[in-house]
């Protein structure tokens, strides 16, 4: 019995695991899809820059701490800021604002975000659960009991 409670825990992180690099992979996907159809591209150089940077993670796919780059110009056009938008302004440019946001960044962030936190709550969850069930169906246990 005790096997199938080990092999099961390791499913389970192997599954976050995935789930973890799928979702690094995805997001690069999104961005560079969203730069794309939203024409913000000048030179280029913000559609190749997006990366998943190194996963840390505590070997057990517990706790994850995910981070991605890309060039700050992708915020501003993300915020529709730019040249004509001073610094510490007070929201009155005393004209026109000439840029639009292109929201290509913070769209679908937020919301992949909460996917991942869903599944980890999920995936913990159903692994707590095995490890109950594991422990009261031990031979030992019941013959105690």
């Amino acid at each position: 019995m005790k096997g199938s409670g080990t092999n099961r825990e390791q499913q389970a992180q192997d599954e976050r695991e995935k789930y973890v690099m799928a979702f690094n992979d995805t997001m690069l996907k999104i961005w560079q899809e969203q730069i794309t159809l939203l024409g913000v591209i000048d030179t280029h150089s913000l559609l190749r820059s997006p990366i998943a940077l190194p996963v840390r993670t505590d070997g057990r796919f517990f706790e994850v701490g995910l981070s991605q780059a890309f060039l700050e110009y992708g915020l501003w056009q993300d915020y529709g800021t730019g040249r004509e938008t001073p610094r510490g302004n007070s929201g009155d440019l005393g004209h026109e604002k000439v840029r639009g946001r292109r929201r290509w960044f913070s769209r679908k962030y937020y919301a992949s975000v909460m996917n991942i936190k869903e599944f980890f709550a999920d995936n913990l969850g159903r692994q707590y659960q095995g490890i109950l069930s594991d422990i009261f169906d031990d031979r030992e246990m019941r013959k105690r009991y």
